[in-house]
């Protein structure tokens, strides 16, 4: 089974859902990407992931075009902007889903202010990815 998520940096959400797949079936090969791949994974969205015991912090950001000709039997897009474009994958894609979370990246302040932010979209990705795990892939 693999699984490609998509966001536009690929700093935040689809790292952190990379990583709960990863931690639900070890078997799954999950990767995610960007449409617009930023430089490296946001320090923020390590440290919530941290606080579960998932360590994300030797992930790095990948541009999706990496992966247009792989097959995937998932394609899950995380964010609004990356849904609208979205690129056609020449790969066979089985199912194409939409699960779209607030972006965090946008929380402004001090570590005490955006951390929170960062745990409530960290566990909607664990929720909602955890729904989809065993609906759709066990």
């Amino acid at each position: 089974m693999k699984v490609l998520i998509i966001c536009t940096g690929n700093t935040c959400r689809s790292q952190m859902a990379e990583g709960f797949l990863k931690s639900f079936d070890a078997q799954l090969e999950v990767y995610s990407a960007g449409t617009k791949a930023e430089k490296q994974v946001n320090l923020y969205a390590v440290k919530a992931m941290s606080e579960l015991g998932i360590d994300i912090s030797q992930q790095h950001p990948k541009h999706v075009d990496e992966f247009l000709g792989v097959d995937f039997d998932y394609v899950i897009t995380v964010c609004d902007g990356a849904k609208e474009i979205c690129p056609v994958f020449t790969g066979k894609v089985k199912q194409r889903m939409h699960i779209g979370f607030d972006d965090p990246a946008d929380a402004k302040g001090s570590e005490e202010e955006i951390m929170p932010i960062y745990r409530r979209v960290r566990d909607e990705i664990k929720e909602r990815f955890h729904t989809f795990y065993m609906n759709d892939i066990q």
